[in-house]
């Protein structure tokens, strides 16, 4: 069974965070015609807090689902719910204050974002998981 290491977390969480930014930052300013300057900034602290809730979060998941062990659809399913609704949550004030909107003008555009981010979530996760256990299957052939 392999545990992953805090540096295998904070890889998991900084390739995710790069490719959301990437993402949601130009997207977010053209639909909802905001300054991109203003969505930038958002998306980097919403990236920050997300950085840390996913290496908790992941975290708790690992001990409850050991990584080399298979992960069904529908638990990789639960796994991303998890996530996306505890973020909804610990974002929903962050994005009210930002963009000065109320706090169910906000929830709205946190449903949005989740119905983006839950198959994300869920593409990202599974292919990191593919493509780690396809590097630790060679590190095992070759260090033998």
């Amino acid at each position: 069974m392999h545990t992953r290491s805090l540096k295998e977390r904070i890889i998991h969480a900084v390739i995710f965070e790069i490719l959301a930014i990437a993402t949601v930052s130009p997207l977010s300013a053209w639909v909802m015609n905001r300054p991109w300057l203003t969505m930038g900034t958002l998306a980097i602290i919403l990236s920050t807090l997300a950085m840390i809730w996913n290496m908790v979060y992941n975290a708790g998941f690992d001990r409850l689902y050991p990584p080399g062990q298979p992960r069904s659809p529908q638990l990789r399913i639960l796994h991303a719910l998890g996530f996306e609704g505890g973020f909804i949550l610990i974002g929903l004030p962050v994005v009210a204050l930002m963009l000065k909107i109320t706090l169910i003008q906000a929830f709205m555009l946190d449903i949005a974002f989740f119905l983006f981010f839950l198959p994300f979530t869920m593409l990202y996760n599974w292919l990191y998981d593919r493509v780690l256990n396809r590097l630790m299957a060679r590190r095992q052939c070759c260090s033998q």
